[in-house]
């Protein structure tokens, strides 16, 4: 097998487009371990990996020159027609590959990375726009329940846990509520706290887990909570991450309506 031969059947091999004798030709070359099939494999799997990273690393040295030898070759005029001949002879695939490896195989790989780099791109801003419309309509709940004459504003001041903290809760029936905290201490590993809404003489009923920042903020947004109405009591416990259905650690705030 001529070195020709051998870059073809490598080409091929590369973009999976060898079948029945060729293939199996090479890859009875591949088992053998024989290095110049090998060698020719590496360096067009290497230039189509770079390509499709999008590198503008020029292709190896080696495949390079065979190419252009090729070519050189392929141009003179006294064995123009051999060469025509022996195409043929070789059938239509190799014909195929030699006028891809020459004008347009990097192009068309090129083409394909692009597309998915492009695809990826627009599932970013698919995800990015559906996170702002989120924000958006959080923000727009937010202002209609500070905007309606109904609202309750509760002022929640800090116990003996934490006696300088302080907070404050804005609450609507239907529409739920915002609660917002300073001055609590960073909950402990495995702790977080938990806002409780109390009505009358029934059970409290879990509002919200939340945590805070280092200078000891913290908010968490409320949902309406069925079957409760008018809130007499709201109050903020600290307890084990995720929360519980009832309270049971220390309470750093409350606040009556």
């Amino acid at each position: 097998m001529t070195p020709d031969e051998l870059a073809e059947l490598a080409a091929g091999y590369a973009v999976g487009g060898l079948d029945g004798e060729e293939r199996a030709r090479f890859e009875a070359l591949l088992r053998a371990g024989d290095p110049a099939a090998r060698a020719a494999l590496r360096e067009y799997e290497a230039v189509l990996v770079a390509v499709a990273d999008g590198s503008r690393e020029t292709p190896p040295a080696g495949a390079r020159a065979r190419l252009l030898e090729r070519i050189e070759r392929e141009g003179r005029g006294a064995q123009l027609v051999d060469l025509q001949a022996e195409r043929r002879r070789r059938g239509p695939w190799r014909a195929v590959v030699g006028g891809l490896l020459a004008a347009g195989l990097a192009a068309v790989v090129v083409g394909l990375a692009l597309s998915s780099t492009y695809e990826r791109r627009l599932d970013d801003l698919q995800r990015e726009t559906a996170t702002l419309r989120d924000e958006l309509a959080r923000q727009q709940a937010v202002l209609a329940i500070v905007r309606d004459p109904s609202t309750q504003s509760v002022a929640l001041a800090g116990l003996a846990p934490s006696p300088g903290a302080r907070g404050r809760m804005l609450w609507h029936e239907r529409a739920g509520g915002l609660f917002v905290a300073e001055g609590l201490p960073p909950a402990p590993e495995g702790k977080a706290y938990q806002l409780w809404a109390i009505a009358g003489s029934a059970p409290p009923v879990s509002a919200g887990v939340f945590l805070v920042t280092t200078d000891g903020k913290g908010s968490v947004r409320v949902p309406p909570l069925p079957g409760v109405a008018r809130v007499d009591v709201f109050a903020v416990t600290l307890e084990p991450a995720g929360g519980l259905p009832a309270p049971s650690g220390a309470m750093y705030l409350a606040g009556k309506s």
